[in-house]
C-alpha cells in the first residue's frame, strides 16, 4: 500500500417499483464521472481530513429518481462503462460502493450484487468495499458477501443521508489504516416486508428500533449496525428487512445482529402509518372540515420518490371532478402533479394569463384512469428543472393544477413558490408524496395519508406479489417463529455455499 490508500467511488443508485409500468433509462440516472464523482461529495471537499486520508478516483457515480424497473440493456451500457473507468484505475486500495439497494432490472433480480460481481471482477478480491444505502434497500446474502463494510441510513426521512454516506468512507478509512483482517459479518433476514409510511422513524416504533442502532454499534468489538426495512414495492426474492452488523469481535457481531432482528421482529405488529389514511375522497373531505391551513394530503399511490410512475392522473381527476373547487372564490388546492408534454407545450406556447385546453398524464400508466383533459388559465411558466425541464401551472377554478414536462417531486416549499404559488396560503395542497419530507412536514398544519392506488399502492397485499420467501409478514399473519440466529458471510475473498435464504 502507498503512504495514502488509493480508493476509488462507483454506484449506481435507485429504486424501481415492478408495479410501476414505467422504465428508468440511463440517461435518468444523470451519471457523473472521474472528479464529478469526487467532488459530489461534500466530506470529500478539498481541506476535508477524509479529502487527504487517500487518493480518490471517480469511476461512474448515477443516481436516478424512483420509477420502474431498468431495462436491460440500459443497465448494461451503464454497468460496462463503469468497469470500464475502474479497469483504468491504478492498483486499488479500496471501493466506496455507493448504491441504494432497491435497484431492479428487467430480467435480472439482484442487481446491486450483480453489479458489485462485475466490479470485483475488475478490481480484484484484495480491495476492501464499503457499501452505503438506504435503508429501503434490500441486502441478500450476495451482496452480504461481495462487500466488507455495510451501513444504511437510521432515519425515515432521509435526514442522515450524507451522514450515512461520510460513515462508510470513514469505516473505510480506518480499516485500511488498521491493518486488521476483514471484519467479522453477521447477517440476519427478517421476514417482515413494510412501507416506508408504516416505518418512519419519527414514530414509535420504529424511532426506539433504530435507537438501538446506535447502541449496538457503540459496543466493543463492533464497527457497523444496520437495520434495512427493504423496499415493498418490488416482487423478487431479496426484498425483506434484514439486520446486519460488522466488527472485530465475532461474539460482540452476532449478539448484535440478533438483538437489532429480535427487536424489529417485536414491534412488527405496531408499526402503523406515518399519519391518519383515508380514501382521496375522505381525506379531502376531512380538509375541508378542518380549520389548518395548509392541510396537506399525501396522494401515496403514485409517489415518484418510492418507484411511482408519477405518469397517473387519478387523483388529479377526482380532485377536478369536486365541486367545492369550481368557482375562483372556492378554497384553493394545489396539486403536484402529472406529467404531460404536450399540454406544457401547448401552455408555454399559449403564455402566461391565456386560457387553455390541455390533456396530460397517463401516458405510461394508465390501468386506474385515462389522461385528463382540463380548461384554465395559465398561471405561470418555469423552464429549467432538473427533473420536470419545463413546468406550468394551470388554474381550473380553484385548482391550481401542476403540469409537468418529465416527472417531478415536490418536497420542497420553493417548488412551489418558484412557480409563483403560495402553499401556505393555499386551503389544500396535494402532493404526490408517502411520508412528507422535512419541509412539507413543517409547512403543514395538518395532514393525512390518501390511500391512492399506483405501482407503491400503500395497500401491500392488493398488489399481488409473487416471488417474494414466504411466510412474510404481514402477508402472512400466522407464519410462525422465524430463525432470527446470525449467521456469519464469508469474507469476499471466501467462497459463498450454495444455500439459498
Amino acid at each position: 500500500m502507498s503512504s495514502r490508500p488509493v480508493i476509488a467511488i462507483a454506484g449506481l443508485a435507485t429504486e424501481s417499483s415492478t408495479f410501476s409500468p414505467g422504465r428508468t433509462t440511463a440517461e435518468d440516472f444523470h451519471a457523473q464521472r472521474g472528479h464529478e464523482v469526487v467532488d459530489s461529495c461534500a466530506f470529500l471537499a478539498e481541506g476535508q481530513p477524509l479529502r487527504e486520508a487517500a487518493e480518490w478516483h471517480g469511476a461512474l457515480r448515477g443516481k436516478a429518481l424512483p420509477g420502474g424497473a431498468v431495462p436491460r440493456a440500459d443497465y448494461e451500457r451503464l454497468a460496462d462503462e463503469l468497469t470500464a473507468r475502474l479497469a483504468e484505475l491504478p492498483p486499488l486500495d479500496g471501493l466506496y460502493f455507493d448504491i441504494h439497494g432497491a435497484m431492479s432490472v428487467e430480467g435480472l433480480d439482484d442487481v446491486e450484487a450483480d453489479l458489485l460481481r462485475r466490479i470485483r471482477a475488475v478490481i480484484g478480491a484484495r480491495p476492501i468495499v464499503s457499501t452505503s444505502m438506504d435503508l429501503h434497500g434490500n441486502v441478500s446474502r450476495e451482496l452480504a458477501h461481495q462487500t466488507d463494510l455495510i451501513t444504511c441510513y437510521r432515519l425515515a426521512p432521509h435526514e442522515d443521508a450524507e451522514e450515512t454516506r461520510e460513515r462508510a468512507v470513514r469505516n473505510l478509512i480506518e480499516h485500511l489504516a488498521s491493518g486488521r483482517p476483514r471484519p467479522f459479518k453477521a447477517w440476519v433476514p427478517i421476514p417482515v416486508l413494510l412501507p416506508g409510511e408504516k416505518t418512519s422513524t419519527r414514530l414509535e416504533p420504529a424511532a426506539s428500533v433504530y435507537a438501538r442502532v446506535a447502541e449496538v454499534e457503540a459496543r466493543p468489538g463492533v464497527l457497523d449496525a444496520a437495520i434495512w426495512v427493504g423496499y415493498a414495492w418490488a416482487d423478487e426474492p431479496r426484498n425483506r428487512a434484514v439486520a446486519m452488523v460488522t466488527g472485530t469481535d465475532e461474539a460482540a457481531v452476532a449478539q448484535a445482529a440478533q438483538e437489532l432482528a429480535a427487536g424489529f421482529w417485536a414491534a412488527r405488529d405496531r408499526f402503523a402509518f406515518v399519519a391518519p389514511a383515508d380514501t382521496l375522497d375522505g381525506a379531502l373531505d376531512r380538509a375541508l372540515a378542518s380549520a389548518a391551513r395548509p392541510f396537506v394530503i399525501s396522494d401515496s399511490g403514485d409517489n415518484p420518490t418510492a418507484g411511482g410512475s408519477g405518469d397517473m392522473s387519478w387523483g388529479l381527476t377526482r380532485l377536478l371532478a369536486r365541486p367545492e373547487f369550481r368557482s375562483d372564490d372556492s378554497p384553493v388546492v394545489i396539486y403536484a402533479s402529472v406529467p404531460g408534454a404536450a399540454a406544457v407545450a401547448t401552455a408555454v406556447e399559449a403564455g402566461v394569463g391565456a386560457t387553455v385546453a390541455v390533456t396530460a398524464g397517463a401516458e405510461v400508466d394508465f390501468a386506474h384512469a385515462g389522461p385528463v383533459t382540463l380548461t384554465g388559465v395559465v398561471h405561470s411558466i418555469r423552464h429549467g428543472d432538473r427533473d420536470a425541464e419545463t413546468e406550468v401551472v394551470v388554474r381550473v377554478g380553484s385548482v391550481f393544477a401542476i403540469l409537468t414536462r418529465r416527472r417531478k417531486p415536490y418536497h420542497h416549499e420553493h417548488d412551489f413558490t418558484d412557480l409563483d404559488l403560495a402553499p401556505r396560503d393555499a386551503a389544500v395542497v396535494i402532493v404526490k408524496i408517502g411520508y412528507l419530507e422535512p419541509e412539507l412536514f413543517d409547512l403543514a398544519a395538518d395532514w393525512i395519508l390518501a390511500l391512492t392506488p399506483g405501482g407503491v399502492d400503500q395497500d401491500l397485499v392488493r398488489l399481488g406479489h409473487r416471488r417474494i420467501r414466504r411466510p412474510m409478514f404481514p402477508f402472512d399473519a400466522d407464519g410462525g417463529e422465524p430463525d432470527l440466529s446470525a449467521r456469519f458471510i464469508p469474507a469476499s475473498t471466501e467462497p459463498l455455499d450454495g444455500i439459498d435464504e
